[in-house]
Parts: structure tokens; C-alpha cells; sequence
């Protein structure tokens, strides 16, 4: 098991609490990976906490072909789960997994082939980033933003997901800001209605990848609970109690929702919410062995219908498809972890 807050305090037990602060912002402020890195505790207490309490984190990455992505595999337990850096031009995301496997069934993600194993820990998200916050420390750069979109539908653990961004949010560990923050949600009607309540101003990402419940049904079984109606019903309320923008995800599939009628549907549908608070965010579908993706021309010919209508439109880069670490890639694989990797 890794380490956690818990068994760092309990590591300085016994020690004045101005030392527990230190500890933890070397830890989760100055992201050093061994106890030995902390000049302010003595070289004999820095040899006992390497020992009682190492910061080993157990990861393998994996760097896409153009060096803009690395995905790495960490092995929480006997479990696997897999996170992503994103290098933008000036800075840089982390794409964390909430859950092991996915209960969510959409059938063009590879997460939702997997089932549902178990909600992560507050550590087990937080060592995501803390791994790639290592990582970045090298090259004197930092995780700017934080996206809760990998392995997991985060509204189903929500507690921990909330506990984890407070510590991400907190000036004194992380300190990222709570607007480079987002969660995104396969349509979790309660988990909407929860999150427009929190004082917090997060990003809201649904993904909704279809204008009728008919095609909804079909790719994301989650429709059957929340159909459509009723989820737009809770983004408009949350619109309108946070005044903050929500982006709309869309996978483009051939032939199932790429045609130029389901872009007026989708117009038509989104016309019912607050217009000038939402933008549209097309995602090209990566491959996972169901659907093939919408060729250029006619997400091309979809975006253009959006627009003419006044839409907010984004295409999302498709970042690390080399590595299968794309949207909907994600599945834990092992990447060489044996049983003896702690």
C-alpha cells in the first residue's frame, strides 16, 4: 500500500505539530520523493521515516510518440489503475481515475467494459497527481489543472472525489485553483444536483454523446435511470444556482450520431438551457473495438451546423491514442507490474 496522510501522521505521533506541517508540505507543496530531500529533519529522523514511512509510489509510465502525453499505470493494492498527463502550450493537465473499473456500461469506453470493482481513496487520487507533480518538478513546471475524466464515474464516489479537490484546491498542499478543477459525469442526476450546492466553483463536464433518448439508450445505459430530459432538467438548475459554464461532451460515432439531423436535434435540445452558460465540446471518437469514429468531413459538416446556430464549439486534441491513453482508452492494464512491485 502506499502512503497516505494517515500513515505520515502517524509517523510524526510523537513529534511537535509544527512537524507534521513540515512533513506534509514536502510531501504535497515540494513533491520530494524521498524522506532524504527534507534538510529540516535530521539525517538520522530522515533515515527512520525512509524506512517506516517511504514515498515510494508504485507507477510505470508511458510517453506517447510526440512527448505531449504520458500515461502511467499505478498499482494501488492488487488493483491497476491508469492516469494521463496532457502537456498544453503553458500548462499541464492530469487526467485522475476515481473508481476501479466502472459500473457506467457506456459501450465506447474501455472503462465500462471493466465493471465495477471499487471507489479509490482520497490518497489513491491524490498519488496520481502527486506522481506526475514529481515528474514535472524535473523540467521546473507544475499540474496546472486537474480533470476527473479517467477510469470511474466520479459522482458515484462523491465524497472522496470532493475530499480529494479540497486537498488539491488547498494553498498550503497543491494549491491549484478551483476553477482548473473539473469533474465530468456519464449523467449522475443526484451527483448534479449535489454538486450545485458546493461552495467550491468546479467545472462541470457531461457527457451526453447523443440528441435522443432512443440513441442514448443504445451507447450509455445510464439513459434508462436519467434519461435525457431529466438531465437537462439538473444542468439547467445548476446553471442557474452556480452561473458557471458546463461543457456538453459529444463522441462523434459513424453512424450513430454524427448526422447533420441529430446536430439540429442537439440544437434544439440545448436551445432549453441557459445558451450563453454552456459550450460543446466534440470528441472524435478513439477506438476501442465497438464504433469507428466519424471521418473528418463529416465532423466537420456537424461542427459548422452547431456553430451557424450560435454554439460554442471545441474539438478536443486527441491526446496520447499511441499509448491508448486517449478518451474512453483507459483500462488498467498491468504494463509490467509482477507480484513482487509494491
Amino acid at each position: 500500500m502506499s502512503f497516505t496522510f494517515n500513515t505520515i501522521k502517524k509517523a510524526f505521533a510523537k513529534e511537535p505539530k509544527y512537524r507534521f506541517r513540515q512533513a506534509i508540505k514536502a510531501v504535497y507543496a515540494q513533491f520530494v520523493n524521498t524522506w532524504e530531500e527534507v534538510s529540516v529533519f535530521s539525517k538520522d529522523q530522515r533515515e527512520q521515516l525512509d524506512q517506516e514511512c517511504p514515498l515510494d509510489i508504485a507507477a510505470k509510465a508511458m510517453p506517447s510518440g510526440d512527448r505531449r502525453t504520458a500515461k502511467a499505470a499505478f498499482r494501488f493494492g492488487g488493483d491497476i489503475v491508469e492516469a494521463v498527463l496532457m502537456r498544453h502550450p503553458g500548462r499541464n493537465t492530469v487526467c485522475v481515475s476515481s473508481q476501479v473499473g466502472c459500473a457506467m456500461a457506456c459501450n465506447f469506453c474501455l472503462t465500462g467494459a471493466l465493471g465495477f470493482k471499487r471507489n479509490l481513496s482520497v490518497d489513491e487520487i491524490i498519488n496520481q497527481v502527486l506522481y506526475f507533480s514529481r515528474e514535472l518538478k524535473k523540467e521546473n513546471q507544475r499540474v496546472a489543472n486537474v480533470v476527473f475524466m479517467g477510469m470511474g464515474e466520479p459522482l458515484l464516489n462523491y465524497d472522496t472525489v470532493m475530499a480529494t479537490v479540497r486537498k488539491l484546491n488547498d494553498p498550503g498542499l497543491f494549491g491549484i485553483g478551483a476553477r482548473h478543477i473539473s469533474i465530468s459525469t456519464c449523467g449522475v442526476v443526484p451527483g448534479i444536483k449535489r454538486l450545485a450546492k458546493e461552495a467550491i466553483q468546479l467545472n462541470l463536464s457531461v457527457s451526453l454523446s447523443a440528441a435522443d433518448n432512443a440513441v442514448r439508450n443504445t451507447i450509455m445505459p445510464i439513459n434508462k435511470t436519467y434519461p435525457i430530459e431529466r438531465l437537462l432538467l439538473a444542468v439547467r438548475d445548476y446553471i442557474k444556482q452556480t452561473r458557471r459554464r458546463v461543457m456538453i461532451e459529444y463522441v462523434l460515432l459513424k453512424d450513430i450520431n454524427d448526422s447533420p439531423a441529430q446536430a439540429d436535434a442537439l440544437i434544439k435540445l440545448l436551445g432549453r438551457t441557459l445558451k450563453e452558460l454552456y459550450f460543446v465540446n466534440l470528441i472524435r471518437y478513439n477506438p476501442t473495438g465497438r464504433y469507428q469514429p466519424s471521418d473528418r468531413e463529416t465532423g466537420k459538416i456537424f461542427k459548422s451546423i452547431l456553430e451557424r446556430a450560435g454554439v460554442t464549439v471545441v474539438e478536443r486534441y486527441r491526446f496520447g491514442q499511441d499509448i491508448t491513453a486517449a478518451c474512453g482508452q483507459l483500462a488498467g492494464r498491468k504494463h509490467g507490474f509482477t507480484k513482487n512491485n509494491k
